[in-house]
């Protein structure tokens, strides 16, 4: 009884850190909405994103017409990175916890409810979630799967970082229009810790003297 018992709690802990410990490349559809959105516009906006992860690091890539950015966050230590390209000048922008915290505390407060709904995506049943934002009664649908990772990945996002999983269907609004990311491949491969870090060739700067480079 006692070895059966055994042999249950390791196949657990053995899932569970499986389950955590993805390693891997997301590839996401990125779709512009908007009733004010030109071709003009979408030419210049990103076609695909793809987010790179590792255990409860994530490395999340939009390349636009005219610049690349690159967003690195870290779920065990709760820091973030952010990589910009822009025609050659490349910039980066650490952030700690603190930062981090202070951001996340002054945007509009979110709700999430997870329904019963469920929905494939790219090879894995999604649960669907509605996002509400309380300044604007706005509501956003999501489709996550705890198989890829935790909560963890999501915890410097002020919208989603309630959301239990890895988003492989979301939305991001702004005020002249929205982009629909949704996953069409998952790659399970072997990632290197150097796709975490800054690369050569950038400055690290601060949000501050960034805004002030691009007149705020």
């Amino acid at each position: 009884m006692l070895t059966w018992l055994l042999a249950a709690v390791f196949m657990l802990t053995s899932f569970a850190t499986f389950a955590k410990e993805f390693k891997g490349v997301i590839t996401y559809k990125v779709t512009i909405e908007g009733a004010d959105v030109t071709d003009e516009m979408k030419a210049y906006l990103p076609k695909s994103m793809t987010m790179t992860i590792k255990g409860n690091k994530s490395r999340t890539e939009l390349i636009m017409s005219m610049m690349k950015t690159v967003s690195i966050a870290d779920g065990d230590n709760k820091t973030a990175i952010t990589l910009m390209d822009m025609m050659g000048q490349k910039f980066a922008i650490q952030s700690n916890y603190e930062e981090i915290m202070k951001e996340m505390g002054e945007a509009p407060e979110a709700k999430v409810e997870v329904t019963g709904e469920t929905k494939e995506i790219a090879g894995y049943v999604c649960k669907k979630a509605i996002i509400t934002i309380a300044e604007n009664d706005q509501e956003l649908i999501v489709y996550f799967t705890d198989e890829l990772g935790s909560s963890e990945l999501n915890f410097d996002n002020p919208m989603y970082k309630d959301i239990n999983g890895v988003m492989l269907e979301f939305e991001m609004p702004n005020e002249s229009f929205s982009m629909k990311f949704e996953a069409t491949s998952v790659e399970k491969k072997n990632v290197d810790d150097s796709e975490f870090t800054i690369p050569e060739g950038y400055q690290v700067k601060t949000q501050e003297e960034l805004k002030g480079m691009f007149g705020g």
